[in-house]
């Protein structure tokens, strides 16, 4: 006798007062809105995706899943490189509908709501010649950005996003709305620099921001394979004697079908540099002319362009939608023991025509690196002078074994050298011990695990980097109060 299957619970009685779009498995626009960057997310759908339109419908929501103690995923940019943002069976609270931006040019400060996009607050913020420190493709939500930490272009010169980060508007697990400062929930708002989306519903961010663009100079410089050892071996030297409005990315990859690079290299082993210099322009020669020196460049776009231009530089290889794998950790130097293992595993690719795959390095040090205590937040930094990172992005299921060999092939290969703290937006979930050492020391674990212990004790915000509340800690029935 065959056995029944149980029908998907849709939540139908949800949600008392919520006045947003609610979308279930079969309704129009259901498949657009459960769409994320991880298109491995896409096998099983979610339950249900509440569409918030303010932060009023944020509080419906989660009173509803408190009541029942159901677990909640949130979804912003949709960016995680876990698919957090749209977990089979879930029920989702969207809030893609929030993107109100208030620029204050006279106190440089931003309040930007969690659904807008990274694109969006550098649009807004270009307006009055400012920029809040922030990642590098433009459709990345500004929430799970900052949650995690948050690095780009502009970390060595302004620190990392939650350096920049001055208050935040929570949504608690039981539906009350608290602020978070460093006078008003402290507890709460060290946590959520870098603590990830554990402990509440961030609906809107107050950031510092500076004054940049909207002229910079950026590009990409590419050399050719057989030159790529050299150039990265002498990049750490380099960079540690560069001044901080230098930012560097670089970017072994197979070199693609453009019709200005000759035919032979198509499909062949290149680096990309990817400098942005932010500082007086007088002084971009010099500062571009020692990396164009370090080899002899096959391609050169670097030259004066507009910040907006040079934020938006990486989306055209951070395609949305298909199945990725990624991993990533921090590096202490660029030696020469990890760039022949970063070398090897560009060799080691799958030979899968129409793929895009990358080894990448980000450079460190200056502000991101020197002007904030380790303990002042919980996103660690310590030790790190890089961060290295490979993604595969590709089509079809079917190759879903094979490239995750690889990224964890690369993960393997690289973990002699690789730092136990960890900046957890740039990789994929690589366990609880991997969880416990990734925020810097077991002290600012134990911080986190009592915080949540205190904000979520019923850990029904568990769709992301998972951290348990503490078990001995005492709590009231409904947290605390603001």
């Amino acid at each position: 006798m065959s056995q029944s299957v149980p029908e998907p619970v849709t939540h139908p009685d949800f949600a008392e007062g919520f006045r947003g779009a609610v979308l279930r498995p079969g309704d129009t626009g259901f498949d657009e809105a459960r769409a994320v960057y991880n298109g491995r997310a896409l096998d099983t759908p979610p339950a249900l995706i509440a569409r918030c339109t303010d932060a009023a419908d944020v509080v419906a929501a989660l009173q509803y899943a408190s009541a029942r103690d159901l677990p909640v995923a949130v979804r912003s940019g949709g960016h995680g490189a876990d698919g957090h943002a749209s977990p089979g069976g879930a029920l989702v609270v969207d809030l893609t509908g929030l993107r109100e931006i208030t620029v204050d040019p006279g106190t440089r400060t931003v309040r930007a709501q969690a659904g807008v996009l990274l694109g969006e607050l550098d649009a807004a913020t270009q307006q009055y010649g400012l920029v809040v420190p922030s990642g590098t493709v433009t459709t990345t939500g500004i929430a799970g950005l900052t949650l995690g930490g948050g690095i780009g272009h502009l970390m060595r010169r302004f620190g990392a996003t939650v350096d920049n980060l001055l208050a935040c508007e929570v949504v608690t697990v039981d539906g009350r709305q608290v602020r978070a400062d460093e006078s008003e929930n402290r507890d709460l708002f060290w946590a959520l620099r870098g603590g990830g989306g554990n402990f509440g519903v961030v609906t809107a961010f107050e950031f510092r921001a500076h004054p940049v663009g909207p002229d910079v100079v950026s590009g990409q410089l590419m050399f050719p394979g057989e030159q790529a050892a050299g150039v990265l071996s002498r990049l750490h030297a380099l960079m540690a004697d560069s001044p901080r409005e230098l930012g560097l990315g670089t970017v072994l990859t197979l070199a693609p079908p453009l019709p200005f690079l000759p035919a032979a290299m198509h499909g062949r082993p290149v680096l990309l540099l990817l400098p942005c210099f932010t500082g007086p322009a007088n002084a971009a020669g010099e500062v571009i002319g020692r990396l164009r020196a370090l080899g002899e460049p096959v391609l050169d776009t670097v030259g004066p362009t507009s910040w907006v231009e040079a934020n938006s530089m990486l989306d055209a290889i951070v395609p949305y939608g298909h199945r990725t794998a990624q991993r990533g950790g921090y590096l202490a130097r660029l030696s020469a023991p990890v760039v022949d293992t970063l070398m090897e595993r560009l060799a080691a690719v799958p030979d899968v025509p129409g793929t895009v795959i990358a080894v990448n390095a980000w450079s460190l040090g200056g502000a991101i690196s020197e002007d904030v205590d380790e303990d002042a937040t919980a996103f660690s930094r310590t030790g790190a002078a890089w961060l290295w990172e490979c993604s595969a992005v590709w089509r079809g299921s079917e190759r879903d074994k094979e490239f995750d060999g690889w990224t964890e092939g690369t993960r393997a290969a690289l973990s002699p050298f690789t730092l136990p703290n960890a900046y957890t937006n740039l990789t994929e979930d690589q366990g609880d011990a991997w969880r416990r050492k990734a925020f810097g020391h077991e002290a600012k674990y134990r911080r986190l695990a009592e915080a949540k212990a205190v904000w979520d004790p019923r850990n029904l915000l568990r769709h992301n980097k998972n951290i348990a509340p503490a078990a001995d800690r005492t709590v009231e029935a409904k947290g605390p109060r603001s």
